[in-house]
């Protein structure tokens, strides 16, 4: 592991744009925009979720668990499991059934106890697609009406598909101060 004062050089694989993370002919999120305002906010979201996936990329356990600076636990690893927790959060919003319980315990223990181990990671990625998919199979069957009110809380399709929007975007720009500060690699 690096000492804290030693930077890292910045760097892109990008060849065409500077700022970006890849060049646009094999960048995955790249294509054309959909029609409709579902299929907007989904595109977007599936967007953020692989710009998330990017930034992990190429990284070991070590590098992934690697927190940001005190007193912050935040790291690369602890935003996968955080937003594995968080989407089964928004499960729990939209079911009428009994809450799932959280998926590492206790508050925080998704940032406190992300350890650079593979097992680990491989868990948090495992926990992330299969908390996403759950999310998305009971959003399929609201999708006729984003104003239709939901669940226990009773909140409405659009609402909740906005707030995943948002809360993805938000830690994908932490993700990108995170791998940084890894590596030196920098891009959108």
């Amino acid at each position: 592991m690096r000492a804290m004062t030693e930077q890292p050089a910045r760097w892109t694989e990008a060849t065409v744009y500077p700022d970006m993370w890849s060049d646009p002919d094999v960048d995955p999120r790249e294509g054309p925009s959909p029609e409709g305002e579902l299929a907007t906010l989904m595109d977007y979201l599936t967007n953020y979720r692989l710009t998330l996936r990017m930034k992990c990329e190429g990284l070991d356990p070590a590098q992934l668990a690697l927190r940001s600076v005190p007193p912050s636990t935040m790291s690369l690893l602890g935003l996968v499991r955080h937003l594995a927790e968080v989407e089964r959060d928004w499960r729990n919003w939209i079911s009428e059934g009994e809450p799932l319980p959280k998926l590492y315990g206790v508050r925080d223990a998704d940032f406190e106890d992300a350890v650079g181990e593979q097992d680990a990671v491989e868990r948090a990625f495992l926990d992330l697609e299969r908390e996403q998919a759950a999310t998305d199979a009971v959003l399929v069957g609201h999708s006729a009406d984003l104003g239709a009110r939901i669940g226990r809380e009773e909140i409405a399709v659009r609402e909740l598909m906005v707030h995943r929007v948002e809360e993805y975007a938000r830690h994908c720009g932490h993700a990108d101060l995170l791998r940084e500060r890894i590596d030196g690699r920098v891009g959108q």
